[in-house]
């Protein structure tokens, strides 16, 4: 247990300060997550769902903890701009892990909504944050675990019951520090029964530093409530991330969730996703594009716990170079679960020798009454493809270029934002091309 070490010293010397500096419904669950942690340590390899990705080796480095809350010395405002054509945001900023205090007139919310910092939202209303905050985001899982020991402040974000968020609510978690440097963001999401909201988490890293995330999400879906989740991770070969959301679905609740790589260097995203009420559905996409030594690994499970409930996911990679690439989902059917519909694809392309995929989609079915499939392609570029194009006047390039946006297209077509779908066609064409991953009007300064 050489990576924990450092994160059980850290904890036991600096405990008071962590406490000092949040609120004590989010302090209540802390001894809890380091006894869990303590005990359990990282997982290995050999642990089912971990199998893909060697978590030891991720947090195996030294990196600095800002435990006293020291203030940043950024304006998010000032070095980030964002102007994705016709999508009219309610813009908020992360800056490392704690919520940015300082938002702009133009993010007004419907009256009720509530879109800030986790901490001082847990100050007034301990009960409220209690009834959520760390229900479903279960220790058992070592990385949560962490994250719960760490966490100081974090994103709350409450729609009350029947009301529509309108307006899309986009976060930029931004990464900026002086040395290297590891960050626990958390995020609770509570859509009371009949409302909407549209939220899009944008990920940038600012500076030339190693950074290590941690993100847990929490999402309570009520009754008849929808939400669309979307994660777009742009950051850098410097960045590992680290991701955990947990979903829990109530009556004809409807979810859509996509989450997007295009540039990074080493990421884990897991989901969990539980159907608590009959008539949810929920739509789960991915897709990743990697060269170099990138790694992005995915892993699903999502657990049909009642009746008439539907699933659907699709994951698309495309690897070149010395890239890796993982995907596993699960799809739990359990007793009495009956009128499930389920289905579960994923598809890869390897453009090189060296390109590595490692594809595990599986089905566990306790009931007679479902639909459900699943399955997995891992294959290069259609060479009867290449060789039509390429006879008709377009180079090996531009045919490898066309071939793969159109492999891709797919998942970003089920962005229901239009503006945001239109300006990742852009994005995903320029980072096929090798060029900056990042669009025109999104400026770090």
């Amino acid at each position: 247990m050489e990576s924990e070490k450092q994160y059980i010293e850290l904890y036991e010397q600096e405990h008071d300060a962590i406490c000092a500096h949040s609120a004590k419904a989010l302090n209540a669950l802390r001894e809890k997550a380091f006894t869990c942690f303590q005990t359990n340590g990282f997982p290995s390899k050999k642990a089912e769902r971990y199998k893909y990705t060697d978590m030891q080796a991720l947090f195996a480095p030294n990196y600095g903890v800002n435990v006293n809350r020291l203030d940043i010395p950024v304006n998010p405002y000032d070095v980030f701009k964002c102007d994705v054509p016709n999508l009219s945001t309610s813009l908020y900023f992360i800056v490392n892990d704690a919520f940015y205090k300082k938002v702009l007139p133009k993010a007004k919310l419907p009256e009720g909504v509530y879109v800030g910092s986790l901490k001082d939202y847990a100050e007034d209303n301990p009960e409220f944050i209690s009834q959520y905050y760390g229900q479903i985001a279960k220790n058992e899982d070592s990385v949560t675990a962490l994250n719960t020991m760490f966490a100081q402040d974090g994103l709350l974000v409450y729609v009350p019951k029947n009301v529509d968020a309108e307006r899309t609510i986009q976060i930029i978690n931004l990464s900026r520090a002086d040395v290297d440097l590891m960050m626990n963001r958390r995020v609770l999401i509570v859509l009371e029964e009949g409302a909407q909201a549209k939220l899009l988490f944008c990920d940038h890293s600012v500076d030339d530093q190693n950074f290590l995330a941690t993100q847990v999400i929490e999402a309570y879906v009520g009754q008849n409530a929808q939400l669309d989740l979307y994660c777009l991770e742009e950051t850098n070969y410097k960045n590992t991330r680290v991701s955990n959301v947990y979903f829990n679905l109530d009556r004809d609740a409807r979810l859509n969730h996509n989450v997007i790589t295009l540039t990074n260097g080493k990421t884990r995203n897991k989901v969990d996703l539980v159907f608590k009420g009959e008539g949810a559905e929920c739509s789960l996409c991915g897709c990743a594009i990697e060269d170099k030594h990138q790694h992005v690994d995915n892993n699903t499970l999502i657990d049909h716990q009642v009746a008439h409930c539907s699933s659907h996911e699709l994951y698309k990679y495309v690897l070149d170079e010395q890239s890796v690439g993982a995907f596993a989902g699960k799809v739990l059917v359990r007793h009495g679960a009956q009128k499930t519909t389920s289905n579960e694809v994923n598809q890869n392309l390897c453009t090189t020798k060296e390109a590595r995929m490692f594809t595990q989609p599986m089905l566990e079915i306790y009931a007679d009454d479902v639909k459900c499939s699943h399955g997995s392609t891992v294959g290069q570029l259609n060479d009867t493809a290449m060789f039509y194009m390429e006879q008709r006047g377009i180079s090996e390039k531009e045919a490898k270029l066309l071939l793969e946006f159109a492999f891709i297209n797919e998942v970003i077509d089920k962005i229901q934002l239009e503006p945001l779908r239109d300006r990742l066609h852009l994005l995903v064409e320029k980072r096929f091309r090798g060029e900056l991953g990042s669009c025109n009007d999104c400026q770090l300064c």
